[in-house]
């Protein structure tokens, strides 16, 4: 049985529609502390659309999301903006400053929301490229780095802030098989030295077996499936089933 303080996100009948497209349909979850959750589905679900209402970039059209008791539709400028620094998000090309070098790239949350100095931000900047496996690349431009490393890079800006929460979109989109593995090795590394709250959105079932402790899935609107990850890709339901096995 869950017990509150084990459930850091809810999302509570939250419907979203653009136009006459009905995108998430009465969407309810609980998302545990400290645990891998991926969200899974086909292209074209609802899977952006439903970590966008999470950081508050969309508002939905009902429901409501919580993060511990704090309700993200309700919130609004300053608050917001506080809400917002308790998360670290992976995007899924990476989103890195073609301008800027690896290190300025890394960097660039604790400018915007910290008074560290230079040194200390450098310092930072060090220990989370040793962690993601790729030290000393600070002065490279990300035209110079592969599709893994881009990624890389991306995942150490993401928890450069050290957040409660990582929102991963995608993080194995355009990569190869083995690229694909060293990643989500990358994720369960991190997560367990972090001991931090990790929500991923994917439609990689390859990856999804190996990261999750929770799967959810979306389908037509409705997240169809929702709990450990073994219960979820054993299901007899018929779509849910359908897709684990590729059919």
């Amino acid at each position: 049985m869950e017990k509150k303080e084990d459930i850091v996100i809810r999302f509570e009948g939250v419907s979203k529609s653009f136009g006459d497209k009905l995108v998430l349909n009465d969407v309810s979850c609980n998302i545990r502390r400290d645990k891998i959750t991926v969200i899974v589905g086909p292209s074209g679900v609802g899977k952006s659309v439903f970590i966008k209402h999470l950081v508050g970039l969309m508002q939905p059209d009902e429901g409501h999301v919580y993060v511990d008791d704090v309700d993200v539709t309700k919130l609004r400028g300053k608050e917001l903006y506080a809400l917002r620094k308790r998360f670290g998000m992976m995007f899924q090309d990476g989103a890195l400053f073609d301008s800027m070098l690896v290190g300025e790239n890394i960097a660039f949350p604790l400018v915007q929301h910290t008074r560290l100095t230079k040194g200390e931000r450098d310092k930072i900047v060090a220990e989370k490229l040793e962690a993601v496996g790729l030290p000393g690349i600070e002065n490279l431009y990300p035209a110079e780095l592969s599709g893994g490393m881009r990624k890389r890079v991306g995942f150490a800006r993401a928890i450069v802030m050290e957040p409660e929460i990582v929102l991963f979109d995608e993080p194995n989109s355009g990569l190869d098989p083995l690229m694909a593995d060293a990643i989500d090795s990358l994720i369960l590394d991190m997560q367990r030295e972090l001991g931090i709250t990790f929500l991923v959105i994917s439609h990689d079932i390859p990856s999804t077996r190996h990261i999750a402790d929770y799967v959810g899935m979306l389908y037509n609107s409705e997240l169809i499936s929702f709990g450990p990850r073994d219960e979820i890709i054993n299901s007899n339901e018929e779509i849910v089933s359908k897709f684990f096995s590729r059919s």
